[in-house]
């Protein structure tokens, strides 16, 4: 069981994200500071908990919305936190995998900032307000990605089983 450590609405950008003045700082050690900078209520939640710490922050509809900036995905990895939100924007979700990003496409989650939640492969279910709600979950690939830690440890998990080396 998770705490949800915010509530974000609809259409949060990948400019609110990882503002776009940051871009020339691309480490994923250096970005996560910068994770919604502009809202400095949630970046100095995130920039205060320990990274060792799960948490979720709940979204509305077409999160990641926008550019298709990397690091808006890069800097919440930094964070340790799982994005559940009732849809993604394509580019930031793909994004999202292909870095390792825990994404839960849940289209009637309701939640605030204290709730907890429990997470299984088909439900949320808020323990806080006793309500269950069904995830659209990731094709079976995709979540292969995401649970190796992104596209790149993936790609040389499949390569080290591939040539027999453990």
């Amino acid at each position: 069981m998770l705490k949800v450590i915010y509530k974000l609405e609809d259409d949060i950008s990948t400019d609110i994200i990882y503002p776009g003045r940051y871009m020339a700082t691309v480490l994923p050690t250096e970005t996560p500071q910068y994770a919604f900078d502009d809202m400095k209520d949630l970046n100095q939640l995130l920039n205060g908990k320990s990274t060792d710490e799960q948490s979720i922050i709940v979204a509305g509809n077409n999160f990641g919305c926008g550019s298709s900036r990397e690091q808006a995905a890069s800097t919440l990895v930094g964070h340790n936190v799982i994005i559940i939100a009732k849809d993604f924007a394509r580019i930031f979700l793909q994004n999202a995998i292909n870095l390792g990003l825990r994404t839960i496409i849940c289209p009637d989650i309701e939640a605030v900032a204290g709730d907890v939640l429990e997470i299984h492969d088909d439900k949320v279910v808020n323990q806080t307000r006793g309500t269950t709600h069904p995830i659209i979950p990731l094709p079976e690939a995709r979540r292969a990605i995401v649970e190796a830690g992104g596209l790149i440890p993936y790609t040389r998990l499949k390569l080290k089983q591939k040539l027999g080396i453990s």
